[in-house]
């Protein structure tokens, strides 16, 4: 028989019992239907974390101050452990590309009768290198804005859409807290990016911030320091050396433990890309259980299919059939089964993930080129498992047994 005779005679056995065989493929058509859209989901995900982290940048490290500790002791102060002037210390290591103290708050802006909750994040001008913010209208502002303090802000375009600033808001006076601020520039819409979203906050001279707005009594400490770092630098020799220039700073003893956090963002995205790697196999292997039982409902076919077949058998092989033959029709009919439900599967999955995921995630699913390969490996991989122990046992029936058999 030639391969074409073979899958003629396979489709006539499948399409002789349409139910039994469409609910045998249905649950092939989950299976990879569920390990496509998995895999889509755990991309996706992986994808978005990655995409946050990445717009922070991986050459960034974030200093957070924390309660100091001596000799074991925690002591609680109302100061930052960092002050401003260890940002200017910082700035003078080698690797150090851009630093900034940081300060942020929130609260309401108005302008004319509009008012809007916003945060604010105030820093020195090199925060837009650091984050990498586009200018949609003006100015960033600049040193010498810190240094005297200037009633200069930036704001996000969400901000300026609120509080419906106008087309071009430069030089439009805003309140903040009572105190009037000048819009010197407006930000290019750029999305959420980590834990925050730029688009709707206000950024100005942290001196700004601390004299005017705040009136803190310690202007010179700080909660947060960012820094960027040199493109060839190493993190972690980086991270060494600004543990010991702080510690030196702050005169901390051998004994005593830090006073500031450090974040390494390379390390922190290498945690969740491993995190996320572990997710997407969580997912598959969830899935996996699908076509696991798709399997068995192949098997439990075929062996039905033998015991009803047993005549059928006993006169192929009294005629001259080998077991070869017999093995390779029914193998044949467990293929062409996994084969349609896995393509099936694989067109629902694929319809599935780039429609209806993209509107209940919120973001954009990519299409895993791996789920073609799966497929196509899956039917025959399925297909040859599922119908080796129905063909063997077709194959080595005794033809004069299986010609009395009723």
């Amino acid at each position: 028989m030639s391969i074409n005779d073979i899958f003629k005679e396979s489709w006539l056995s499948i399409s002789g019992n349409k139910v039994r065989s469409f609910l045998t493929i249905l649950g092939i058509i989950i299976g990879v239907m569920a390990v496509v859209i998995m895999m889509s989901v755990g991309d996706a995900v992986q994808k978005q974390v990655t995409g946050q982290f990445a717009a922070l940048g991986t050459n960034t490290i974030m200093i957070r101050a924390g309660a100091s500790q001596t000799s074991g002791v925690r002591t609680m102060s109302g100061m930052n452990t960092l002050t401003i002037q260890d940002a200017e210390a910082l700035g003078q290591l080698p690797d150090v590309e851009y630093i900034t103290p940081i300060r942020s708050t929130s609260g309401t802006l108005i302008f004319g009768n509009r008012n809007w909750g916003a945060s604010a994040l105030a820093s020195y001008p090199t925060y837009q290198q650091i984050q990498n913010i586009e200018m949609e209208h003006g100015t960033f502002f600049d040193m010498s804005a810190v240094r005297n303090a200037s009633t200069h802000v930036v704001v996000g375009p969400t901000v300026a859409k609120e509080l419906e600033l106008g087309d071009n808001p430069v030089g439009q006076v805003i309140r903040m807290n009572g105190v009037p601020l000048v819009v010197i520039g407006v930000t290019r819409e750029k999305g959420g990016a980590g834990f925050s979203n730029t688009d709707d906050m206000i950024f100005l001279p942290i001196t700004t911030l601390q004299k005017r707005i705040q009136n803190s009594r310690f202007p010179n400490s700080v909660p947060q320091i960012v820094l960027r770092l040199n493109a060839n630098a190493d993190n972690a020799l980086a991270v060494e050396q600004i543990t010991q220039l702080l510690r030196e700073r702050h005169r901390l003893r051998d004994t005593d433990r830090d006073d500031f956090q450090i974040t390494d963002m390379k390390q922190v995205m290498e945690t969740m890309n491993t995190v996320t790697g572990f997710l997407r196999m969580l997912l598959m292997a969830i899935a996996s259980v699908s076509l696991l039982v798709g399997s068995i409902g192949i098997m439990n076919m075929m062996l039905v299919s033998v015991a009803e077949r047993t005549r059928e058998i006993g006169i192929r092989k009294a005629i001259g059939a080998r077991e070869s033959h017999i093995t390779i029709q029914f193998l044949s009919e467990s293929v062409l089964i996994s084969f349609m439900g896995s393509m099936l599967g694989f067109i629902l999955g694929v319809v599935l993930s780039q429609t209806l995921l993209p509107k209940v995630m919120d973001m954009a699913v990519p299409l895993n080129i791996w789920s073609v390969f799966l497929s196509i490996g899956v039917a025959g991989v399925v297909g040859i498992a599922s119908g080796v122990m129905p063909a063997r046992k077709a194959a080595k029936l005794n033809p004069i047994d299986a010609l009395r058999y009723e």
